[in-house]
């Protein structure tokens, strides 16, 4: 717990300090923690560093994050469509097992299109709303937070009924509607304090939004894990576990958030 809080007090404000600057150092950031996150995908699935299978995902993952960044997401889908056809055909030669050659190429071909399309989401958050992309990073980050930290004391404390016992026995339905309120309350935070031209309904559904898609992200995460029988991604991040730990719901609630921005706040 120690360790938990003191990670916490050194890159919470890094992040913030981050998510305000925005441009190439928003951008350097994800472009990093897409790829640890991806070497601990690659990892997990047990693919040998000196392989081509682990390095042409690792190498789509940062291009494809790259180009939808300075060029537009059109460009980063081009290449994962070039990926996806290397990939298959890298995959038949490393693997004599049909079956196993199929299941590894499927795991990967989702690993590239989880992280490299979802993590661009992140910037353009930061890029579509003139004047306040960094406060609605701050919203994202902070409701992901709060939801999850919320989520995980009141499952503890009084959680009873399993949310999906197979797939994640420790998540409560309690703790999930618990998770919601992080979302109410960022809201309510938010709007009094950077984000108060935004109607307060409009940041209320905002919130639920992050907070109920964050925790299906989670959920999501939690399924891959269990069918490679890990608990973490990987220890990187000291009480924390690994990046794709830290992440996975942020990058579930990143395009729900975007396509609200895009469609409906600033339509």
């Amino acid at each position: 717990m120690i360790k938990r809080v003191l990670i916490a007090i050194i890159f919470i404000p890094l992040l913030i300090f981050i998510m305000y600057q925005g441009g190439n150092l928003l951008a350097g950031m994800i472009l990093v923690l897409a790829c640890l996150g991806m070497i601990e995908y690659l990892v997990a699935q047990q693919v040998k560093i000196f392989l081509p299978v682990f390095w042409l995902p690792l190498t789509a993952v940062i291009i494809m994050i790259f180009l939808s960044i300075f060029l537009g997401p059109k460009w980063g889908a081009g290449i994962f469509i070039i990926y996806f056809m290397t990939q298959g055909m890298l995959i038949s030669f490393a693997r004599e097992d049909p079956g196993e050659s199929f299941a590894l190429n499927a795991a990967l071909v989702w690993g590239v299109a989880y992280l490299g399309f979802l993590y661009p989401f992140v910037y353009l958050i930061r890029q579509i709303s003139q004047g306040s992309g960094g406060d609605w990073l701050l919203f994202l980050f902070g409701t992901i937070w709060l939801s999850d930290s919320l989520a995980m004391w009141v499952g503890k404390a009084i959680g009873c009924h399993k949310l999906s016992p197979i797939v994640s026995p420790g998540k409560t339905i309690e703790g999930f509607i618990a998770g919601l309120f992080g979302g109410i309350f960022v809201a309510v935070i938010m709007s009094f304090w950077r984000l108060h031209i935004i109607p307060f309904p409009i940041l209320l559904g905002a919130g639920l939004l992050v907070s109920l898609t964050g925790q299906l992200g989670d959920l999501a995460e939690s399924l891959w894990k269990r069918s490679l029988g890990i608990k973490d991604s990987s220890k990187i991040i000291p009480g924390h576990g690994g990046v794709l730990d830290r992440f996975d719901s942020l990058l579930f609630a990143a395009p729900f958030l975007y396509a609200a921005l895009r469609f409906i706040i600033y339509n």
